[in-house]
């Protein structure tokens, strides 16, 4: 049995893992990468393996990093089933579609950008995959709910189980047989943080031969979710009434957007903000939320006590999701008072990067930076103090206030990710860390090896084969 990490090993993003065996040849995720210049050049040499050869691909969850490119599999000649749980394939399908949207629409501005500065076109980034191409390969998901036992191939048995990272996401058991041998894989996907509003924790898995687990903040601890509605509160009130500004939020549109929902609306319920308009200027994360209101059986109690209270209290926090682009534009011109949240969550692109350009230079507004920021984003390059950032090829001052509320990830800590590896009854025989930059991941190594007593304990590396 072979392992191959295609992507997700020694940074965050493009997550991808083959693996191969006599029987079967297959991918657990198939994801973008994301950040810095050389993410577009990295996504055009994915998937330089024989995509054709592979039998199957199961989907952890509906992030771009996770999912992103499934259309360009599809592209190379992929054509069999994708595995996913239900709410995952019906975020994926708005996901991949507004992915490609993206991209079509950043071609047109750079075309139109090189016309307008020199008068004729040159060289530019073609997308990766179009609208169209992303819609063909929504009809290769196959929907896998929560505990159901699958063969997606010969020697294989798969089983998803809740992660709690988002909606529908999943951590992927499988059983891979040759010979008189059966052998055990678990991949974590994303897990979530245990104890956090919206969704169910992650489940316990409890044997295994080998696990391939996630490391994003593997060196760090979240802050406590009474510490970080401290300081939502305090943003809040001090940019709204006391300077008068507006507070932007840059939000990842599937899980994220949902959670600061949750977290307003529960503190404008026990009288620690006041009744207040919430603009979602996301139409992907309207949908989502849709999405996520038809899935309630994937909720967990306390959300559902809130909308019912919502429900009941309709003046208490005026949620208006933002459809057209005329009316996102008329936003531009709320000078005070507003709470945008506005994606993509990293900043790197969509409705976000307008309302960027209009509050970051004014210093009575605030940017609540609420999520991870992959290396060589803008949402980075604003957590890390950049006085001077460039928003559609124009330089844009920092001047408004950048807060950075960690208590929110939907990734686990170091701590819930070491208790979740605990919940194993013994040591597998191999665990490889993932998902992580690359600092990251080789200090969470080093802490199962002192805190678990793990000795085979490796740091995934980008296109190394590992035999198992």
């Amino acid at each position: 049995m072979k392992i191959v990490f295609h992507g997700a090993a020694g940074e965050v993003t493009g997550s991808c893992t083959q693996v191969t065996n006599e029987t079967a040849n297959f991918l657990v995720d198939c994801g973008m990468f994301q950040g810095g210049r050389e993410a577009y050049a990295k996504n055009v040499s994915a998937l330089s393996f024989d995509v054709r050869a592979l039998d199957f691909v199961v989907l952890t969850h509906a992030h771009i990093d996770h999912a992103g490119l499934l259309p360009r599999l599809a592209m190379l000649g992929f054509r069999g089933p994708i595995y996913a749980t239900p709410a995952t394939i019906d975020l994926v399908s708005v996901l991949l579609q507004d992915s490609a949207h993206i991209q079509e629409k950043e071609s047109e501005w750079q075309l139109r950008r090189q016309h307008r500065n020199s008068g004729k076109a040159r060289a530019m980034q073609a997308p990766l995959y179009t609208v169209t191409q992303a819609q063909a390969v929504l009809g290769q998901l196959r929907a896998v709910d929560y505990g159901e036992s699958f063969e997606p191939a010969a020697g294989v048995r798969c089983r998803l189980r809740n992660s709690g990272h988002i909606l529908g996401s999943a951590i992927v058991e499988l059983w891979l047989s040759e010979k008189d041998a059966t052998r055990k894989l678990v991949f974590s996907g994303d897990l979530g943080q245990p104890q956090r509003p919206v969704l169910c924790d992650p489940e316990w898995i409890e044997e295994a031969d080998a696990v391939f687990i996630e490391s994003t903040y593997g060196n760090r601890l979240h802050r406590p979710l009474t510490e970080t509605e401290d300081e939502i509160v305090e943003a809040f009130t001090s940019t709204l009434h006391e300077r008068g500004g507006n507070v932007i939020i840059p939000s990842f549109a599937v899980g994220r957007t949902q959670e600061m929902l949750f977290v307003i609306a529960d503190l404008v319920r026990r009288g620690r903000l006041s009744p207040l308009t919430v603009y979602v200027d996301s139409p992907m994360a309207s949908t989502a939320t849709q999405i996520t209101l038809r899935h309630q059986t994937l909720l967990d109690a306390e959300t559902l006590d809130l909308l019912d209270w919502q429900r009941a209290h309709p003046e208490a926090v005026r949620v208006q999701f933002v459809a057209d682009a005329e009316e996102s534009i008329r936003l531009n011109e709320v000078r005070s008072g507003a709470v945008i949240l506005s994606a993509s969550g990293m900043c790197d692109a969509g409705r976000i990067k307008h309302h960027l350009q209009h509050n970051l230079p004014r210093p009575e507004c605030t940017v609540l930076i609420t999520g991870f920021q992959a290396v060589g984003t803008l949402g980075r390059r604003l957590v890390d103090g950049a006085r001077l950032v460039r928003l559609f090829g124009e330089p844009t001052p920092v001047r408004a206030a950048i807060r950075t509320i960690g208590g929110l990830s939907a990734h686990a800590d170091q701590a819930a990710l070491l208790a979740w590896l605990g919940g194993f009854a013994h040591a597998p025989q191999r665990t490889f860390i993932m998902h992580g930059e690359a600092a990251t991941s080789a200090a969470f190594a080093d802490r199962v090896r002192e805190r678990l007593g793990w000795a085979q304990v490796e740091v995934a590396h980008p296109e190394q084969s590992y035999e198992l």
